[in-house]
Parts: C-alpha cells; sequence; structure tokens
C-alpha cells in the first residue's frame, strides 16, 4: 500500500516553504513572489487556474522561481504545488480575503487565506523575497478625504522592504491621493518605460512619476540600494498594461463611475468593495475589463521575472567583487 507524501510543515519561522523556493534562496536564485487573492477573489473558475499556471510558467520561462503565497488550513505557504494550487482555484471565495491584520485570526482558527498585497509582501519578505508580481495594487478610495477608505497596500510598502511590479493603481482609486499618500510613507514610485503613472487598465492616468526605469537591470540597481541602505520601506514599479490590450480609458471609466453608483447605493464597503466593482466593469464592458486584467497580470510576471534575474546576478557581482578584494 502506497503511503500519501509527508505534509510540509513550517519552518521556525511558521511558514512553509516549497523545497524549490528554498533551494532557489539557498543559492542566491531569482525568485518571484506572487498572490493568491488574484486566484480566488479575482476570477472565475477555471479561467483563474489558467492564469495562475500560465503566470507561474512565463515566471520560470525568464530564469526565475515562482512563489505563489496562501494560507493553508491556518499554515502560511510560500510555493505551492499544483494541487494546491488547483484548490485554491476552485475554492475561490471560500478562502477568506487576507491583508495583514488578518493574517493572526486565519493562522490562529486553521483556516485558508487568500493572501492580499500587504499579506503576501509580508510573507514574501519573511522568507527573503525581495520581488513580487501582482496585477494592481490598492489605494486611497475615491472620496477618502472623507471616508478615510485608504488600502493597507500603502502602508506596507512603506515599512516592509519588497519591490512589488504592478500595473500601477487599480483606476477604480483616488490616483493622485493614492501617490502622495505613497510619498508620505517614504515610498519609491517607478514608471516602467513611461514617464506617466499607468492606471491599471489604461496606460496613462494624467499623474507624472518622479522616477523612470528603462531596463530590468536599472530596476535591479534601484531594489539593490534600497536594500543596501536599509531604508526599510518598499518599492513599487508600475508597468503599463500592453498596449494591444489596453482597453478604451473612456469605456472603462464610464464603467466604473457607473459601478461606484451601484456600490454606494447597496452601501457595499471594506474590502467588498474592489472585487464588486471589478466585477460590474467586467460585464458593463462585455468582458474586455477581464482579458486586460489578465494581459497585465502576464507582462507583471515577465517583467518581474527579468528584473528578479537582474537582481540575482547583481547580487552575485557585487559579492564575487568582494570576495575578490578581500583575496588580495
Amino acid at each position: 500500500m502506497s503511503r500519501a507524501p509527508p505534509r510540509e510543515g513550517p519552518s521556525p519561522t511558521g511558514v512553509a516553504v516549497s523545497p524549490e523556493v528554498e533551494a532557489a534562496l539557498a543559492s542566491g536564485g531569482a525568485v518571484v513572489a506572487l498572490e493568491s487573492t488574484i486566484i480566488c477573489h479575482g476570477m472565475p473558475y477555471p479561467k483563474n487556474l489558467q492564469t495562475a499556471m500560465e503566470v507561474e510558467a512565463i515566471v520560470r520561462e525568464n530564469g526565475a522561481v515562482p512563489a505563489t503565497i496562501a494560507i493553508l488550513n491556518g499554515v502560511p505557504h510560500v510555493g505551492l504545488n499544483s494541487e494546491q494550487l488547483k484548490n485554491l482555484a476552485i475554492s475561490g471565495s471560500q478562502f477568506q480575503k487576507t491583508a495583514r491584520r488578518d493574517i493572526a485570526q486565519v493562522v490562529a482558527s486553521g483556516s485558508n487565506g487568500a493572501t492580499t498585497v500587504s499579506a503576501t509582501m509580508f510573507f514574501a519578505h519573511k522568507v527573503g523575497i525581495p520581488i513580487f508580481v501582482t496585477g494592481g495594487i490598492g489605494g486611497v478610495h475615491r472620496y477618502g478625504e472623507k471616508t478615510m477608505d485608504i488600502s493597507s497596500d500603502l502602508t506596507e510598502l512603506g515599512k516592509t522592504p519588497v519591490a512589488v511590479i504592478s500595473a500601477g493603481v487599480k483606476s477604480i482609486l483616488d490616483i493622485a491621493r493614492t501617490l502622495e499618500h505613497l510619498e508620505t510613507q517614504g515610498v519609491t514610485v517607478a514608471a516602467y518605460r513611461t514617464n506617466e503613472f499607468p492606471a491599471f487598465f489604461t496606460e496613462t492616468s494624467g499623474c507624472k512619476v518622479p522616477c523612470r526605469v528603462d531596463s530590468p537591470e536599472e530596476c535591479a540597481k534601484i531594489i539593490y540600494a534600497n536594500q543596501n541602505m536599509h531604508l526599510g520601506s518598499g518599492i513599487l514599479i508600475a508597468v503599463p498594461v500592453p498596449k494591444q490590450h489596453a482597453a478604451s480609458g473612456k469605456v472603462i471609466e464610464s464603467a466604473i463611475q457607473q459601478s461606484l453608483k451601484e456600490a454606494d447605493d447597496k452601501r457595499i464597503i471594506g474590502n467588498a468593495i474592489t472585487p464588486f466593482i471589478l466585477d460590474r466593469v467586467k460585464v458593463l464592458t462585455g468582458g474586455s475589463s477581464l482579458e486586460a486584467n489578465i494581459a497585465l497580470v502576464k507582462n507583471n510576471a515577465l517583467t518581474g521575472a527579468k528584473i528578479a534575474v537582474a537582481l540575482s546576478d547583481l547580487r552575485k557581482r557585487v559579492t564575487n567583487s568582494k570576495l575578490i578584494l578581500t583575496s588580495l
């Protein structure tokens, strides 16, 4: 009678790291963290599973190891196998949407949690992964000056030294105020091969960025400098959605305004707002927003993997240079 393989348990850090991720980190290889909320709450099954597998494949094809992060039966996992990934996708919203504030409760209750940007950053940093790829980050909600509804993603970026590769800030948010808040938090904000901050579904937002980067190597130098100076804050690298998949800004904006009104009428608040609005925008735009969402996540994975490889190479060159100097 065959026996099931032993279940991976948590390390002394309280986190179960997959053998593939652990080996890559130990050798100084390139690793890219990936969130699980986008799988459980971002799109329907089986589209979510297909997208998750394709995103991991893109990361691998470009020289890095993917590390999807989730909490399974109360144990935080960094790096999932195919069975765990499939379970995530099928379970969907049965997995609790888990930000930093929810981690202790989900772990203590032995529950399942799909990590958001803030929780994924926390676990990535805890095990030593410096780069995290997502679709778009949260921010200051529209009318946030009245409601004080500000995503924990922004405060996490202010205190956790992980570089987040995203398509900017979700266009359902107040982008200008989000950038102001990131400045207050001391977060380096850079745009990839553009001078304007992208708005998730669309390439432009009308907001300029203080820093432009044009190659993975440039990104790697900034990430390395941030770590070397022990700044303790994160970096946001905003990558525009590919031109061929950019939905019409006017159509998207109209759908967003209608969805915001519907959310207000239904009194939808807190972390339920984003999935509601994204779903409504998808319906109102005939599904073009979902395809744009998938395209930008894949593009971010491609860019993030290249940056991770460039950072790994840079670290190894610096280490080798130091070894040569000490041997002289």
